[in-house]
């Protein structure tokens, strides 16, 4: 199911190499979250734990190589250690119990911290696979992106694949992708699959993810979190890479961090959860409060997005900010079966020198809080959250 070190997505690979740079001696643990409630059929760990197994044997090939050094923010002896990294599968704890699927990795954040998205895309295609729920054919498949490659071309926004966590099958996430490229013309932007970004020759997009804030609150405080993960960013990739995700302990949290220096500094901010609208409205006031023009700047909107919802928030933003759209289930998975909600998140941390610490994420929709009970009405506390 995963036959390529680089079927991951982009900032999976941004991170590793911040973290290695950062915090080496840093360890993680994460947990599988089945926020759905799906049912896994009887034998589903171990056919998981073949596939995990399997991963041990794949490596970087030569021409994988050439690809990572084509992509400019990531440094050569980064790129040496990549084509040294070997999967471990004593990281992954797996176990059934009944119809409940139990998923955890353990160990140095540097190495664990590429298990999660192909972890979750074995997940889905092998559950699909189990349960027997058969997809549109390949032509239909195709078909339903070409439509809304075409959308999207006729709205003039550009969007981007993001649909490799939840993705039917690696053959659908493949043929998506090739027909966006096609089909989707100067609109279609690239994909956060490093794997299809090298194979279709598009470019790959991606910075940060919520781990990166929710490890800093653990070795920081949730006060400065937001500040010093950002300026650890900027320290690593120099003002590449300059979308900054901004849910992580609420964007108003987030906008307290994101002062002048980080507004002026960033290309722009990434919405990921709560009312889309919103979200923009209090973006561009941000920055009309700092003296920055919103029209310099973008939002990178990637939460659970169709054409409708595009076609609304592009009216909505048109001519006060420039906007750019990652989609992901909606892509790889709208093959006649209704998707999986799942996540795995990391749940604690531990600095150098230091015991466990429990990690939260509270985002802007409380749906969304992830998490120990205790240390999420910490961290609402401390952040003055209501």
């Amino acid at each position: 199911m995963i036959h390529s070190i680089l079927d991951n997505d982009l900032y999976k690979f941004t991170m590793q190499l911040a973290v290695i740079k950062k915090f080496p001696r840093a360890k993680v643990r994460y947990e599988f979250i089945n926020r759905g409630k799906d049912p896994f059929p009887e034998g589903f760990a171990e056919e998981l734990r073949k596939q995990v197994y399997a991963m041990q044997n794949l490596h970087i090939t030569a021409d994988e190589k050439a690809f990572l050094e084509s992509l400019y923010f990531l440094e050569p002896t980064y790129i040496d250690f990549l084509c040294g990294y070997r999967y471990n599968p004593g990281e992954v704890g797996i176990v059934q119990r009944g119809n409940e699927l139990s998923v955890s990795i353990e160990g140095y954040w540097y190495r664990t911290i590429l298990w999660e998205v192909p972890l979750m895309a074995m997940i889905s295609e092998l559950y699909f696979k189990m349960t027997k729920q058969t997809p549109h054919s390949d032509n239909e498949v195709a078909d339903v992106a070409r439509k809304k490659a075409v959308k999207y071309k006729m709205l003039g926004v550009q969007f981007a694949d993001f649909g490799t966590r939840r993705r039917y099958s690696h053959h659908v996430h493949d043929l998506v992708v090739q027909t966006l490229k096609s089909e989707g013309g100067k609109n279609f932007i690239g994909s956060s699959n490093v794997h299809f970004a090298h194979k279709y020759g598009v470019k790959a997009i991606g910075t940060h993810a919520h781990e990166w804030f929710m490890y800093h609150a653990a070795q920081y405080g949730f006060k400065s979190a937001n500040k010093i993960a950002l300026e650890n960013w900027v320290n690593v990739f120099r003002g590449d890479l300059g979308i900054a995700l901004s849910d992580t302990f609420t964007t108003e949290a987030f906008f307290r961090a994101f002062d002048t220096k980080f507004a002026k500094l960033f290309d722009g901010v990434r919405h990921d959860s709560g009312d889309a609208l919103e979200f923009a409205d209090k973006t561009i006031a941000h920055y009309q409060s700092l003296r920055i023009d919103p029209t310099s700047k973008s939002i990178v909107f990637s939460d659970g997005l169709n054409p409708e919802m595009v076609e609304k928030i592009e009216k909505h933003c048109r001519g006060r900010i420039r906007t750019s759209y990652g989609i992901g289930t909606n892509f790889t998975n709208d093959v006649g079966v209704k998707p999986m909600n799942i996540v795995i998140k990391i749940v604690a941390a531990k600095a150098e020198g230091q015991e466990y610490v429990p990690t939260v994420k509270l985002s802007d929709a409380p749906g969304k809080y992830t998490g120990d009970t205790d240390a999420v009405d910490l961290a609402k506390r401390v952040l003055g959250i209501k």
